[in-house]
């Protein structure tokens, strides 16, 4: 049905409708309820670095991520779990958001508003082009983007070794090279939004159980969260070139 890694297409076979069936309309009120959750849980862990418990923020916010990643490997793996999965992800991952973006904050003026916008532009951008066929899903789209999402993900836990072993990743310094691996991440991470409209629409016409809705906003999520992160990367970096 789909190649996003966040939406695999075995979890949609021989699914047995013991509930009615999800829509597209429902989709959207689940997603738009999971970013409701990463705010309110991002505001908290914004607010203890702006009281001066920046250090328990971080520690919050760590423990988050990782508890975040089991529950999105669990979430992929069973949709049927996405009812509770994907809300206590987006507490996770909210945790997470409200600790970085603090940060990324103090050394940048604004930047946290136009991280935003532009991830939230970029969505709707890429909405319309789905919806107007401009960009379609066929399957050789798909793996493209697929092995290119897989490739950054390689390239992600190569960093994180490597910081780990004390040689951390030091390409996203403000150079040139830099600014386009981000520029070049940020676009796989927008293509993949036309993974996750796809997957809801197709789930839709096909009458999934209405859980996968939550699993639909589930993905969606982890995308808006991933570009939302590259972007936060690629102005910093911007920011240290003027």
């Amino acid at each position: 049905m789909t190649s996003n890694p966040m939406l695999n297409s075995r979890v949609a076979e021989n699914v047995i409708m013991d509930s009615k069936p999800m829509t597209v309309q429902g989709a959207i009120n689940k997603t738009m309820i999971l970013l409701g959750i990463v705010v309110l849980s991002g505001y908290y862990t914004w607010t203890l670095c702006a009281q001066g418990f920046a250090d328990k923020a971080m520690l919050l916010a760590m423990v988050s991520a990782i508890a975040g990643l089991v529950l999105a490997i669990i979430a992929s793996f069973n949709p049927k779990s996405s009812r509770i999965t994907a809300p206590a992800y987006a507490i996770c991952e909210g945790l997470l958001v409200g600790s970085v973006s603090y940060a990324y904050s103090t050394l940048y003026d604004g930047i946290i508003l136009h991280a935003v916008g532009i991830t939230l532009l970029t969505m709707f951008v890429m909405l319309f082009a789905y919806k107007t066929k401009l960009i379609q899903a066929t399957d050789t789209f798909r793996r493209v983007v697929f092995i290119s999402t897989v490739a950054i993900a390689i390239f992600y836990l190569v960093g994180f070794i490597g910081s780990l072993l004390g040689h951390p990743m030091t390409i996203f310094n403000g150079s040139m090279i830099g600014i386009g691996v981000s520029l070049l991440i940020c676009v796989i991470a927008a293509l993949n939004f036309v993974l996750d409209f796809d997957f809801i629409e197709r789930g839709s016409n096909n009458n999934l159980p209405d859980y996968f809705e939550w699993y639909g906003g589930f993905a969606l999520l982890v995308t808006v969260i991933w570009l939302y992160f590259e972007i936060l990367r690629l102005l910093a970096q911007l920011n240290r070139r003027n």
